[in-house]
């Protein structure tokens, strides 16, 4: 059974072991391996939107929910994540840093589609873009190896794919945009 509380305890004492992301990952690939537990626990997503857990300097730990076909830009984080899908699917694009005579841009690198059970990490230094493929909510645990809302962070032009500080208030009129376009699909 899933327990939000014992959740945080193991991600803080795993970090506590190993600073790194290695022991966080066995902690939510061990939940999401019961995503039936987790809805329950969770709740069934009836919103695009992030919700903290758990917040410190060392560890953030969300419930993120994607809206239908959302997609967020290319972005960082500039610490390392652990992100375990408990409903539906999230597909990201990684990015490479290149530099031009006009500044840093960016290029893509690879890709990878993350459903239901799957657990993945991304390095302190992974750009990635992210999409909901699918009509409905994809709901998933994401850990992050700091304070989430403290760190400083970029995010890239998507036409120009330019660099640019990262706008939060960009960021969430995305869900609230998603959410809207969810509430006229109902």
């Amino acid at each position: 059974m899933f327990d939000i509380d014992r959740l945080v305890e193991d991600c803080r004492q795993a970090i506590e072991q190993d600073r790194t992301h290695k022991s966080v990952r066995e902690v939510i690939a061990r939940a999401v391996s019961d995503p039936g537990a987790v809805l329950a626990a969770m709740g069934e997503p009836k919103r695009a939107g992030l919700s903290p857990i758990y917040r410190s300097p060392e560890l953030t730990i969300l419930n993120l929910v994607w809206g239908p076909y959302m997609t967020l830009l290319p972005h960082d984080h500039r610490m390392w994540a652990v992100i375990g899908i408990y409903t539906g699917r999230e597909d990201n694009i990684f990015w490479r840093r290149i530099e031009t005579g006009e500044g840093h841009h960016i290029e893509a690198a690879g890709a990878k589609a993350l459903a239901t059970r799957d657990c993945a990490v991304l390095g302190r230094d992974v750009i990635h873009s992210v999409t909901n493929p699918i009509p409905r909510l994809t709901a998933a645990l994401h850990v992050y190896g700091g304070d989430f809302f403290a760190a400083e962070r970029s995010e890239w032009d998507p036409e120009t794919l330019d660099e640019r500080r990262f706008d939060v208030d960009a960021a969430a009129r995305r869900f609230e945009d998603s959410n809207a376009a969810l509430t006229r699909g109902q």
